[in-house]
């Protein structure tokens, strides 16, 4: 992108914005861009027994500094995990209020047919919200059946380093395979040789505004 932008990150759990696009907030600092990270639960109902129920705060905090997101830029609410659904009100009217305060130009989101029911949530209302703005899906392949990849964002191997260190900020998570460097870098490369580059990520663009 030329011009400087405000770029929204939703994610559902801290975590997911790092693992769908965490290689394009590296790129989009670098850039000069302006990135905002919200994150709408942080499992504490879902944390393994061995770490304090609260660790993914302080995990999604060091994470997004290390993709460097400003501290005042990342977002946290607490919804409990799994229980969206019964929550969309509240949480339409979360992403409308970040939508009056941080006016963003293009959202980063899951994809609307992404089978979670938290990000699917999150997915249907943050469409509602931000329809007059441009907005981009992001993958997650362990939980997406199908997924359009209509858009890709070039990575070089620094940005896909930066994703990798900032998911191995979350050691509470460390047993997930999609947590894997191997796994990381394969999507990462996937998605890179489909454009005839080394590294990229795939993205569906939902509603793309040309001004």
């Amino acid at each position: 992108m030329e011009n400087k932008k405000r770029v929204l990150v939703l994610a559902p759990h801290t975590d997911d914005g790092e693992f769908g696009c965490g290689g394009t907030i590296a790129k989009f600092i670098e850039e000069g861009h302006e990135v905002y990270y919200a994150a709408f639960s942080a499992c504490q109902q879902s944390v393994l027994p061995q770490f304090p129920s609260d660790i993914l705060i302080t995990e999604v905090k060091a994470a997004t500094k290390v993709l460097g997101i400003k501290p005042e830029n990342l977002i946290l609410f607490d919804y409990d995990v799994r229980t969206f659904g019964y929550r969309r009100q509240d949480i339409l009217d979360d992403l409308i209020k970040l939508r009056s305060e941080i006016k963003p130009e293009l959202i980063f989101m899951p994809d609307l047919q992404d089978v979670h029911q938290d990000h699917a949530t999150i997915a249907t209302e943050g469409l509602r919200a931000f329809k007059f703005s441009s907005i981009m899906s992001y993958e997650l392949p362990w939980n997406n059946l199908s997924f359009s990849t209509s858009s890709f964002v070039h990575l070089s191997e620094a940005h896909v380093q930066t994703k990798v260190n900032a998911l191995k900020e979350y050691q509470s998570q460390a047993h997930r395979p999609y947590s894997d460097e191997d796994f990381l870098r394969s999507v990462a490369r996937t998605r890179g040789v489909q454009i005839g580059t080394k590294y990229a990520e795939a993205f569906n663009i939902v509603r793309w505004i040309i001004n």
